[in-house]
């Protein structure tokens, strides 16, 4: 089990547990495959500076310190996209379908939210040295405020209570065996499979640029992380330059 191992540390209530492994990496005291599982969080993280919210002891808190000198720093991208395929791994063997990797750093079930992964990195002068990733995935929780997103959890979708450990140590283990896909340059197979599970590919989706609205049919995401999309004119856009604006 690796909750009997030195890699993997399990708290009851931390800060965030991100914040908890980038202090570790600045000490020097961990190394790749460390990581860290709490049952809660009282500042955890999401994207754009928002507070991922969950209930104690209903779902995953997971950080993952991953050494990243086999990358440069313009493949940022590809980790993105293995932490996300390990996800997606995950709530597919147990959610069975309907499961889509939402660009760039959600897991949806149908059209709703039940993973985001947050990536913080240490980047020194041209090298990416470490990277942080934090997982948060909706397990048992089957209440959730009301959000611009609707999230669901595993629960939810199979009426199952599950061991929150289990599948953390479960979780983190599908990371690393997509992680080797890094190692061996399989570069193209990740973006490709990627893509495959891309939500909403080749669907017109409505976007939100700035104040403006638009629609616009999602034809893939590159592996510089851009996603394309094509309407009146071919589109691309980096990350946070559009939203999703979902019904």
């Amino acid at each position: 089990m690796l909750a009997n191992s030195d890699l993997f540390t399990i708290f009851d209530i931390v800060d965030s547990t991100n914040n908890y492994a980038m202090g570790k990496i600045h000490e020097g005291s961990w190394r790749h495959g460390n990581a860290c599982f709490s049952f809660e969080q009282t500042a955890g993280k999401g994207t754009r500076g928002k507070h991922w919210q969950s209930n104690k002891s209903e779902n995953i808190l997971l950080s993952i310190v991953v050494d990243t000198s086999i990358l440069g720093i313009s493949q940022q991208f590809y980790l993105s996209a293995v932490a996300a395929l390990g996800c997606y791994d995950l709530l597919f063997k147990y959610a069975k379908e309907n499961i889509k990797i939402k660009w760039p750093n959600d897991l949806f079930w149908n059209d709703r939210k039940a993973a985001g992964i947050l990536i913080e990195n240490v980047i020194k002068g041209d090298k990416w040295q470490w990277a942080v990733i934090g997982i948060g995935m909706n397990i048992n929780q089957t209440t959730f405020i009301d959000g611009l997103v609707k999230r669901v959890s595993l629960k939810q979708i199979t009426g199952k209570t599950f061991d929150l450990v289990e599948l953390a140590e479960e979780l983190y283990l599908n990371f690393f065996d997509r992680y080797e896909l890094l190692i061996k340059k399989k570069y193209n197979e990740i973006i490709e499979e990627y893509n495959y599970h891309l939500f909403h590919l080749n669907q017109k989706t409505q976007l939100k640029k700035g104040p403006v609205i638009f629609e616009s049919i999602i034809t893939g995401v590159s592996s510089d992380g851009k996603l394309h999309t094509k309407d009146v004119v071919d589109r691309s856009f980096d990350f946070n330059e559009v939203q999703w604006i979902l019904k």
